[in-house]
């Protein structure tokens, strides 16, 4: 079976020798200045729509959810079981890691065609313009890395690490059963999902993101606007807002995610869009800066085994709904990512005779130029 980080090989990044001291920055440079920031207007205001957020504990659940997913692609959960503890905790070694000096953080750069370790948005590469941001990836144990950020001192940064990723795993298992009970999909019609239904061999990423203040934030990107690959993203903000969705329909908008107290954003991912058939939405999102303060934020990126073909789950599949989607393996799907970006999902749709109700225009034909 190919590794995740094999199925990342070639993929384009920006390299550490064109980084930006950000603590050094009084103005935002030409490198770094976004003309077409505000190409969509932004619904901030008490009157707009607001992503919906949803209590694990209603009995209702897994119709919200579903709901949330048919009609915006991400939404926000409480009562999901993460100990307050550890999302302080784990918020806390964020900040200490990119507070360290860019030399520091440099010591633990990712390699050109490596998966883990501090670096750029792996987005980078699509964008004449680079971001307002940086990030530290996690793939498997964060040791090797921190040891170099911390030679004498990454205890601590490993254990709330592993712990995070552990009860992330717990999550992300409860959250995809529960969609996938929406669908009407059992555990017999997911055979990658192990004999339990525990998703054992599947793959995920940590990915540590800070954006530190901004001198002009209407000026800068603080991350572009995408989609994300896997099957599921659940994201773990501070208190500062700067996560955007796009709400389409009617005037297309951003809408921004506001950070609630012990609550997690949940995003769908394209391949859980191609397994349902086009019924989950892949949304768009991106993140802004601030001018004053710090955001920090903390992505679990979880797909499935990298070998296993993916396609419309059968049982959505009729004459009157047919597949929207070839089969395509993560590893595969993460190749054409690397090639058509927010073009991904286009460039592996059928070509299908009639559209269905719950089928909107492809949303990743969006570009930031």
């Amino acid at each position: 079976m190919p590794s995740l980080a094999e199925a990342f090989k070639g993929h384009p990044v920006y390299l550490h020798n064109s980084h930006l001291d950000f603590d050094l920055a009084r103005e935002v440079p030409d490198s770094h200045t976004w003309p077409l920031l505000n190409d969509y207007p932004s619904g901030d205001s008490l009157n707009d729509e607001s992503v919906p957020v949803i209590d694990l504990a209603d009995p209702h659940v897994v119709n919200r959810i579903g709901h949330a997913c048919e009609t915006w692609g991400v939404f926000q959960v409480t009562n999901h079981g993460i100990p307050m503890d550890l999302l302080s905790d784990v918020e806390s070694q964020g900040r200490r890691l990119f507070m360290l000096p860019t030399q520091q953080k440099l010591k633990a750069a990712r390699a050109p065609e490596g998966i883990d370790g501090y670096g750029f948005a792996r987005i980078s590469s699509f964008f004449s313009k680079r971001m307002w941001s940086e990030g530290f990836t996690i793939f498997g144990s964060p040791i090797e890395h921190a040891q170099k950020l911390w030679p004498h001192d990454n205890k601590q940064f490993c254990d709330v690490m592993e712990e995070y990723e552990k009860e992330m795993k717990k999550l992300v298992r409860w959250l995809m059963w529960l969609l996938l009970a929406y669908l009407g999909i059992t555990k017999e019609d997911v055979k990658w999902a192990g004999p339990k239904g525990e998703f054992e061999s599947t793959s995920a990423v940590l990915q540590l993101n800070s954006y530190p203040a901004c001198p002009d934030p209407k000026r800068a990107m603080g991350l572009a606007e995408h989609t994300d690959s896997p099957l599921l993203t659940i994201l773990y903000q501070s208190s500062i807002s700067g996560l955007q969705v796009l709400r389409e329909g009617g005037v297309p908008r951003w809408v921004t995610v506001p950070p609630l107290p012990g609550a997690l954003v949940v995003n769908i991912g394209d391949l859980l869009h191609i397994l349902s058939n086009g019924r989950f939405r892949s949304t768009l999102h991106r993140a802004v800066v601030n001018r004053t303060h710090h955001r920090l934020s903390i992505a679990y990126l979880w797909g499935p085994p990298t070998n296993i073909k993916l396609s419309p789950f059968s049982k959505l599949v009729t004459d009157y709904h047919p597949p929207l989607y070839r089969p395509v393996t993560w590893t595969e799907y993460l190749g054409i990512k690397a090639k058509y970006f927010n073009k991904a999902l286009s460039s592996v749709r059928l070509h299908a005779p009639l559209k269905q109700p719950f089928e909107t225009d492809d949303q990743n034909s969006v570009h930031v130029g």
